[in-house]
């Protein structure tokens, strides 16, 4: 009898012990989805930044400077559930503005133009990799919030369930190639 109950013990703090590493696992998971969203949020609005920028420098024509500001103002601008929208609709612009390499050769040309180009370059290519590490922690999340053990003994605690951010993320290819 005594043995069965030293067994029955044992058990019962090997699956606490477990249920708590995974617990930890998840809550781990969710700072990393909060660091990768950080992140995210930071290049995006970089690429916003020097996108609006460049368009008030004067080196683009004025019709590609009105369509890459007010895309670069929206994305800036955009509330939380329209946000994916507005970065869409800047890669949009972007790829338009940019979509011919002699556009990217005059604003190099002009003054100030080399490191505005060289920014944009690194804002353009650095957002889908923002974009990708994000997905992938809310992905691992997932997966592991999925669990019938996760769910049965509600070790998400109240964390909202969480989201991978999707947008068109395609830089301009005459940026990218000049890199």
């Amino acid at each position: 009898m005594t043995a069965t109950l030293i067994w029955i013990l044992v058990a019962l703090v090997v699956i606490g012990l477990y249920l708590s590493w995974t617990a930890g696992r998840l809550d781990r998971l969710h700072a990393r989805i909060d660091a990768a969203r950080a992140a995210l949020d930071a290049q995006l609005l970089r690429r916003a930044s020097v996108a609006q920028e460049l368009a008030t420098s004067g080196v683009l024509d004025p019709a590609a400077s009105i369509v890459l500001y007010e895309a670069a103002h929206a994305a800036r601008q955009a509330e939380e559930d329209q946000r994916e929208v507005a970065e869409s609709e800047l890669s949009q612009a972007l790829r338009a503005v940019f979509a011919d390499a002699r556009q990217v050769e005059e604003v190099r040309g002009a003054p100030g133009g080399e490191e505005a180009a060289r920014e944009l370059s690194e804002a353009v290519r650095r957002v889908p990799m923002a974009r990708r590490f994000h997905n992938d922690a809310v992905g691992a999340a997932r997966r592991l919030r999925e669990h019938r053990k996760v769910r049965w003994f509600r070790l998400a605690g109240h964390a909202p369930f969480p989201m991978s951010f999707e947008m068109d993320d395609e830089p301009p290819q005459a940026l990218v190639d000049r890199t």
